[in-house]
């Protein structure tokens, strides 16, 4: 209240001294920001607002904020109408700070009262973390546009090279019909002629020259005339054009198109490293034993039950936990684990939220031990022979329905491969085993 005092009186003082305070006053209009500390039926417009305040000031009023010492530490923003949204319900502060185990902002009392021991960084930090995910995105899009704008051009180039080869083609058919004709009026004409000799000669001399004109044969649907192919062409020309620009990029993402120089299978980690993708465990599946950090790659054991919200997608019963993407490419990720054991799977969307990984057959999972390896499918088990290492590879080829996994050290060792036909995307997944508090497996980065 004092600090609303202060610079009413000083705004005062300030419009009495200043030249322009004579000028005609800017009115707030109904789409503006009225000034709070101006008084009367008509209110000037805001320029700013005071986010400790928690006020907004026109010109006048906010020159003690540029002035007053005390007034210049204060945080200012572009007038807005929006400032208890950016306030704590619960404490009437500012939310300057953000909880990761949550996903929302808070301010610094909730970090000491029902956030606590949660994981929390400063709204700016998030933010900047959010920025470099947003730019990695619109990366991935502009990727996927020049894609996309190539495919365009390069069938725009084979609808043009058909209509030049038909056009040409077509030519060609016109010019040998004309020839037919003519040649049919010539031999009309001799059959109607009387006169013996000339019949004979003329007969000759037909028969003499070139026999009928030669073109390429053309198959086509059985038409009633040479026009019909034009009509055919033209309207074919127009679904095409129709399939670019409309049709075409929205099947381009459900149909498996044919790969004319499909790259070959990895051999080195080098070549596997190519087909790396950014990956991030997903909060909505986490269980409650468990936490995440290093920018949601990584899962730690955990003593108390984190209060996470309940979600159908959560794995209530085992430690386990799901990425956010979901794969239908070739990819390849590499998890490095310090508990004795752990499963590295992949699944779909809808596998069993209260089951072990590999418990159904939509589920798939390598259960890494100190002691040995264990692939486990639709519940039943298969003994892995092979290098045990703290770090494993998986390798997906989802439109081949090839997934392998690798141990990985100095050198990559295939320990299991499954071919099989996948019919949804695979979202990577961790679960941890016959741990203790504090061990961890984490999404190495790769990419």
């Amino acid at each position: 209240m004092w600090f609303r005092m202060l610079v009413m009186k000083l705004s005062s003082t300030a419009a009495q001294q200043s030249p322009a305070a004579s000028a005609a006053p800017l009115y707030a209009g109904p789409a503006d920001v009225a000034c709070d500390f101006c008084t009367g039926a008509r209110r000037r417009k805001a320029l700013m607002s005071c986010l400790t305040c928690l006020a907004s000031c026109c010109e006048t009023h906010l020159q003690p904020h540029y002035n007053v010492p005390v007034l210049k530490k204060h945080k200012l923003v572009p007038a807005t109408d929006k400032l208890q949204e950016k306030m704590c319900s619960s404490h009437n502060k500012l939310m300057e700070v953000f909880c990761r185990t949550d996903q929302q902002a808070i301010c610094y009392l909730c970090t000491m009262d029902e956030h606590k021991g949660h994981d929390t960084v400063s709204a700016a930090a998030e933010k900047a973390e959010k920025q470099k995910q947003l730019v990695t995105s619109q990366e991935e899009v502009q990727q996927k546009i020049q894609e996309k704008k190539k495919e365009l051009k390069d069938l725009r180039q084979i609808l043009e090279a058909l209509n030049t080869a038909t056009a040409a083609l077509l030519r060609q058919q016109e010019q040998t019909l004309d020839q037919l004709e003519r040649r049919h009026a010539e031999l009309e004409e001799l059959s109607n002629t009387e006169d013996i000799i000339t019949f004979i000669q003329s007969f000759q001399s037909l028969s003499s020259s070139t026999g009928s004109p030669v073109s390429p044969s053309v198959v086509v649907c059985p038409l009633r005339s040479f026009t019909d192919v034009t009509d055919v062409m033209s309207a074919l020309r127009d679904q095409l054009d129709n399939l670019l620009t409309t049709t075409w990029p929205q099947i381009s993402n459900r149909v498996c198109a044919v790969d004319v120089d499909d790259p070959a299978e990895p051999q080195t980690r080098k070549d596997f490293l190519q087909y790396s993708c950014p990956l991030s465990l997903d909060m909505n599946t986490i269980n409650r034993y468990l936490s995440l950090s290093e920018e949601k790659r990584k899962v730690t054991v955990t003593p108390p039950q984190q209060p996470y919200p309940d979600n159908a997608e959560r794995f209530d019963e085992y430690s386990q936990v799901l990425c956010t993407e979901g794969l239908s490419e070739r990819r390849y990720w590499e998890v490095e684990r310090t508990v004795r054991e752990a499963h590295i799977a992949v699944c779909y969307k809808d596998t069993n939220r209260r089951a072990v990984f590999g418990s159904d057959d939509k589920s798939w999972s390598l259960r890494c031990h100190s002691t040995g390896c264990w692939f486990r499918h639709n519940s039943v088990d298969t003994k892995v022979s092979g290098p045990v290492s703290s770090r494993v590879g998986v390798y997906l080829d989802h439109k081949a329905g090839t997934l392998s996994f690798y141990s990985v050290s100095d050198t990559m060792t295939l320990l299991h491969t499954v071919q099989t036909t996948f019919t949804q995307p695979l979202y990577p997944g961790i679960g941890l085993w016959a741990c203790d508090y504090g061990d961890t497996a984490e999404l190495c980065k790769t990419w």
